[in-house]
């Protein structure tokens, strides 16, 4: 029970944190950038056309960009931790090493985006990311620290056709519903994920491993490699998987 309040107040911390802060301008932020501000922490900036600033390495940690526009900015290595990205347009951004922990990113567009490497851990529910780079990323949920329960990255109804995942850690990720079809998951961790009805329709699955994933409904027709496929009997719900129509 106390379990639960703490997650409850966490999540609603998350969603109207910095409500009282007053939201900055592109014209303010871009002043800030160029007078060599690093530490943006709790950023108010909802709905604000950031489209192209260079952030790379700035502390956005608490940031509220809601809804703003994010397209091909550069966020190398920044702290997007416990962000609001909701709904955020983010075309071809560049997220490398990026740290975005415990942040909202529900319906954000990243298509295009490049975040090779990055840590990301958060609320990806319905993002669309079709065509990015995710190779490297660390998304595995870390059970040593887990003490509001399970806290993983989610990914459900994700548009990621065609995206690049290889080599991600993805173990106990949420892709329930994702479209991931002819998508390159080569060597992806998917250890214990949910992948209910997830579409891996042409998708290279050369190595993946799928130890104790839940694959009730998931769409395996025309996926590439997947004799190559590592777990596939300890999954769960295999008869209920799509292995050719």
């Amino acid at each position: 029970m106390r379990r639960t309040v703490i997650l409850c107040a966490l999540l609603g911390l998350l969603a109207g944190s910095a409500v009282h802060g007053e939201s900055l301008t592109r014209a303010q932020v871009v002043e800030k950038l160029a007078a060599g501000a690093t530490d943006l922490s709790n950023l108010e900036a909802p709905a604000v056309d950031l489209s192209g600033l260079d952030f790379t390495g700035v502390k956005l940690f608490g940031a509220n960009l809601k809804g703003a526009n994010l397209s091909n900015a550069k966020l190398v290595r920044a702290n997007l931790d416990v962000a609001i990205l909701r709904d955020v347009t983010a075309f071809n951004a560049d997220l490398r090493e990026a740290s975005v922990f415990s942040s909202v990113l529900a319906d954000a567009t990243l298509r295009g985006a490049d975040l090779r490497g990055a840590r990301l851990m958060g609320n990806l529910e319905g993002a669309n990311l079709e065509g990015a780079s995710l190779q490297n990323v660390k998304g595995a949920a870390d059970m040593r620290n887990q003490p509001m329960g399970l806290i993983r990255l989610v990914l459900s109804r994700a548009k990621l056709k065609g995206a690049k995942l290889n080599d991600a850690d993805l173990a106990r990720v949420d892709l329930s519903y994702a479209d991931l079809r002819d998508a390159d998951l080569s060597n992806v961790n998917l250890t214990r994920a949910k992948l209910v009805g997830t579409d891996f329709t042409g998708a290279n699955l050369q190595g993946v491993t799928l130890d104790g994933a839940d694959i009730d409904s998931a769409i395996f027709s025309g996926a590439l490699a997947l004799d190559s496929v590592r777990g596939m009997e300890s999954t769960t719900n295999r008869d209920r998987a799509v292995f050719d129509r």
